[in-house]
């Protein structure tokens, strides 16, 4: 059922085709047939860091896509980021949006990554979609707020897509739908030019851009990721991630105080959604130390508390899934 349900979609809605999947002799167009590979962009080369987001998925036909770039993408520029075709964007907080950004891998301490450089009133989002000359793929009226950015960059405002809750799009073989997030979404007054954000910044406010999202990914091989962006325990994570999409790999946040903890995002993961795989993602502190989890950390105690086989996003440790979510390199 689920493989029907996914080539509907993909009959059915709009196809944006990748870059990387027009050139047949490249490497991604002899990727056919195989698993979606999963690349976390983090602050330090081999760890899970205290601002760590980011994360690009690529489809067997060589779709790529950018997931919450944050603060720890080093812009368009960083080479780690290759082709991109779609970047999504959970909500518009400035450590997922991306208010600063790495100027280099390495800078700082896991601990405290040296994010010096500002991207506002931009974002490094945008400035990476406009870079890339990618689709910005977002839920409510984030869609709005984005095409204002890239015609700002020079980019094409229409390559801000809306896909709203219960519905999908597509670009190049991934289906791409959004799902509630239980999670606040105000905007800085950062992001905004002219005298309304100076005024919002005086008032300690923050301008309305909808709600936040969450993310289902039907890959072409089959393959459903749930991405929970900031959120706490939702219903539609059993009606729409678990029971009408059938997720078998999860990235979920496990921050705690934000968001869901280390003992909910277990919860969800085991109880709610039961993937085959997880990933957790926002853990809010150095994870990792030379590659191995910090004991004492709440990484350690998601590890501990998750029944679901958990892999953990190592920077630039490229890990593939086959269509049934299990692990089948790099972990």
């Amino acid at each position: 059922m689920q493989m029907t349900f996914a080539a509907t979609l993909m009959a059915a809605a709009t196809a944006v085709v990748p870059a990387a999947a027009q050139d047949t002799g490249s490497a991604a167009g002899t990727a056919a047939g195989t698993g979606v590979k999963v690349t976390p962009l983090g602050s330090h080369d081999g760890e899970f860091c205290a601002r760590d987001r980011a994360l690009v998925f690529e489809d067997p036909d060589g779709t790529r896509i950018l997931y919450d770039a944050g603060r720890t993408v080093a812009g368009a520029e960083d080479a780690r980021l290759g082709d991109i075709d779609a970047v999504l964007v959970s909500h518009v907080h400035g450590d997922h949006l991306g208010d600063q950004r790495i100027e280099q891998v390495n800078a700082g301490t896991c601990a405290q990554p040296d994010t010096g450089v500002s991207t506002t009133p931009n974002s490094n989002s945008a400035e990476i979609a406009a870079g890339k000359n990618a689709k910005v793929v977002v839920g409510s009226e984030m869609a709005q707020f984005f095409a204002g950015k890239l015609k700002a960059l020079g980019g094409n405002p229409d390559d801000s897509l809306l896909v709203r809750f219960g519905g999908s799009r597509m670009v190049g073989g991934v289906a791409i739908t959004t799902v509630p997030a239980v999670h606040s979404n105000g905007l800085s007054g950062d992001f905004v030019d002219g005298p309304l954000g100076e005024h919002l910044k005086t008032a300690g406010l923050n301008a309305y851009v909808g709600p936040p999202t969450g993310y289902v990914l039907t890959f072409s091989n089959g393959l459903v990721a749930y991405l929970s962006g900031d959120t706490g325990v939702t219903a539609e994570q059993d009606t729409v991630v678990s029971k009408q999409y059938g997720a078998k790999l999860v990235v979920i946040n496990i921050g705690d105080v934000f968001t869901t903890g280390p003992s909910e995002a277990a919860h969800v993961v085991d109880a709610i959604v039961k993937p085959t795989s997880v990933i957790p993602s926002h853990a809010n502190e150095m994870a990792t130390e030379n590659g191995e989890v910090v004991a004492g950390s709440k990484t350690e105690a998601f590890l501990q508390a998750v029944e679901t086989t958990a892999h953990l996003p190592l920077s630039g440790r490229t890990m593939t899934f086959d269509e049934s979510g299990a692990c089948t390199d790099g972990c």
